[in-house]
């Protein structure tokens, strides 16, 4: 996915928090990103209410520390292949209706989410 997805991912997974093991596997994370990676890219203003749907569902799917962790490194992996925009994965969550305690950023530290 895109260094935005990533990053909206780990934003979405360190918004909400119990802790347990991780449930959570990185081909759910992509399958719920996947509608988003074009907006991310290529798009320009709101993001396609799929790609929404699929941020919703993960946010709601990473409910614990490890399942947050589990989302953020799979995205930073996946984005890799993928540039996005930076200012449509910045505003992504606001634009899917999320409001997250951080900056979406690719300087996210994986290891601190949770």
């Amino acid at each position: 996915m895109a260094v935005g997805a990533v990053l909206l991912v780990a934003v979405l997974v360190i918004s909400n928090a119990p802790a347990s093991e991780a449930a959570l596997t990185c081909s759910q994370v992509v399958s719920n990103l996947r509608p988003c990676v074009s907006y991310l890219v290529s798009g320009s203003g709101k993001p396609p209410a799929a790609c929404c749907s699929g941020v919703v569902a993960l946010a709601s799917a990473a409910s614990s520390s490890a399942d947050k962790k589990t989302a953020c490194e799979c995205i930073k992996s996946t984005a890799k292949s993928v540039n996005p925009k930076p200012q449509l994965a910045q505003s992504l969550p606001a634009n899917c209706g999320i409001s997250l305690p951080f900056p979406v950023s690719p300087n996210t530290d994986c290891s601190k989410v949770g």
